[in-house]
């Protein structure tokens, strides 16, 4: 007999209240890129400063995510993700403020928001709303929040560019503030379920979260993820940060740049809503190596094709599809092999990477333009990396283990 999707109203409430919060999180921190110029101005930011910045951010918002996520698999996602929220919007009305140090931008946009993205961010948003259901539906749910994310990452470019017109990027954040504690007031809602599967209880609670790491470490499918999710931390944090300045560095119209990040936003929901659906019905394994092969295809012809704003809208489009559509495969292995007990934990680990990969992407993108005047290096080195996790995802074992496969 086919299971009604939600099982109950505290599964639509911690469903609805991750979609809101992913919505305001990643749709400002995908505005980052736009204010460079802003930055460089008014704080005395250079690129690699700025690309610092950024790569901090996501190195601390990877270390947080799995401490975080242990707290979460605890305690729920409400008290531990207000917090980090609320530590999200301090360092966005900061920015503002007076101090215009290096150390304050690496605080502010650095360390403060790296926190509040790991208690806020789709990584734990994914985590908490997935123990509300069944295996059979984890990607579709990872697929909606994420696509939430996604549609905030395709509203908030398009609003900063309309805020920009009428007042300053100071200002701006202002208001970008109002609507973190709004989110944040939102995560409140985010209970842990209750009781459904008291077999699946009786055997996990069994298992601490020390016994739980060691057993995922040990698992070679989970090794593999972690290499894998690497790469899509480097790539989409390399774009999201550069793309500004490389579409000025190939002299088209700034406009074309705010069309990509916008059209990255707006055919991810797209994408992440595709590869929930396809995760819930094929193997995760084969959808996540094929994704990464086409992001390689996709960064070759946009470096490769002439230079023009219709090839760089197309960049946006394809790369938009494939953008943060490894969330719900990713986050969906883990949970079917693993179960949910410890699932924002071992999540996090992975995502962990993925955010060593960030930094990376962020750094070395501003770094290889102020030493050799171009971006091109760190683009050869994403298109490698995308080969790389296509090969490193086909011999995941995607099979429960037995302790999860026998409830």
């Amino acid at each position: 007999m086919q299971k009604v999707f939600f099982q109950n109203r505290l599964a639509i409430i911690a469903l609805f209240a991750c979609c809101l919060m992913v919505f305001t999180s990643m749709g400002v921190r995908q505005t980052f890129g736009m204010f460079f110029t802003c930055f460089e101005e008014d704080l005395n930011a250079t690129r690699t400063s700025f690309g610092l910045a950024i790569a901090i951010q996501a190195i601390v918002w990877g270390i947080a995510a799995f401490f975080i996520g242990y707290l979460v698999d605890r305690f729920g996602a409400a008290k531990v993700s207000i917090f980090a929220i609320l530590l999200y919007a301090t360092g966005i009305y900061a920015l503002s403020g007076p101090d215009r140090s290096e150390y304050a931008l690496i605080l502010n946009l650095g360390i403060l928001v790296g926190i509040g993205m790991a208690g806020g961010g789709a990584q734990t948003a994914v985590s908490a709303a997935s123990k509300h259901f069944p295996n059979e539906n984890r990607s579709k749910v990872a697929g909606i929040i994420t696509a939430c994310g996604s549609l905030g990452m395709f509203i908030y470019p398009m609003l900063s560019e309309y805020l920009f017109t009428l007042t300053t990027w100071q200002n701006t954040y202002k208001v970008f503030t109002v609507f973190l504690l709004l989110a944040a007031a939102a995560s409140l809602l985010i209970k842990l379920p209750k009781s459904q599967e008291t077999e699946i209880k009786k055997i996990e609670e069994k298992q601490s979260a020390i016994q739980a790491l060691k057993e995922a470490l040990q698992h070679k499918g989970y090794v593999f993820l972690v290499c894998g999710f690497f790469v899509c931390g480097f790539q989409i944090t390399l774009i999201a940060t550069h793309i500004p300045g490389y579409i000025s560095e190939r002299g088209l119209e700034d406009w074309t740049a705010t069309a990509i990040l916008s059209l990255i936003g707006l055919f991810n929901i797209f994408g992440t809503l595709t590869m929930g659906y396809l995760g819930d019905k094929y193997s995760k394994k084969l959808l996540l190596s094929g994704l990464y092969f086409l992001r390689a295809i996709t960064i070759v012809l946009f470096l490769f094709l002439p230079t023009s704003s219709m090839v760089a809208i197309g960049f946006g489009i394809c790369f938009g599809f494939l953008w943060l559509a490894t969330i719900p495969a990713t986050n969906g292995i883990v949970a079917q092999i693993f179960g949910t007990k410890h699932l924002a934990m071992l999540f996090g680990l992975v995502f962990l990477s993925h955010q060593v990969g960030g930094f990376l992407g962020a750094f070395t993108g501003g770094y290889f333009f102020d030493q050799f005047g171009s971006y091109d290096y760190a683009w050869y080195i994403s298109i490698a990396l995308s080969l790389f996790a296509t090969l490193m995802h086909l011999p995941i074992d995607e099979r429960p283990l037995k302790r999860v496969a026998t409830v």
